[in-house]
């Protein structure tokens, strides 16, 4: 099944920040195990998963070397002035994540 997950922070779940940064992490981690998991997109604080210093950086860089396209968007990076530090994945388009969106059968936004 075409999976693709969409991250819009840098963590997941509410209560501790840096819970949640651990916790995404791990599922990053895991997710390669996810059925025909093909793109991760990123948008938003989620674009700070793809930068240097990042702690799930090393899990994106795994999952990108399986296959699976890692899309940061270019207007989130811009905004938060990542373009140079980004270390995984593609910068891309929204035209880029929709279009991946649009060919899922199966899309998990956490």
């Amino acid at each position: 099944m075409k999976t693709v997950v969409l991250l819009n922070a840098d963590g997941m779940g509410r209560g501790d920040d840096a819970l949640g940064q651990r916790v995404l992490t791990t599922f990053l981690g895991k997710a390669g195990a996810l059925d025909g998991l093909e793109a991760v997109c990123l948008y938003n604080g989620g674009v700070r998963l793809a930068v240097e210093g990042s702690p799930a950086l090393q899990a994106l860089a795994a999952l990108e070397a399986r296959g699976v396209d890692v899309v940061a968007c270019g207007t989130c990076v811009d905004h938060f002035g990542l373009r140079e530090r980004v270390r995984v994945g593609a910068v891309g388009s929204m035209d880029d994540i929709v279009t991946r969106l649009d060919r899922a059968e199966k899309v998990i936004t956490l």
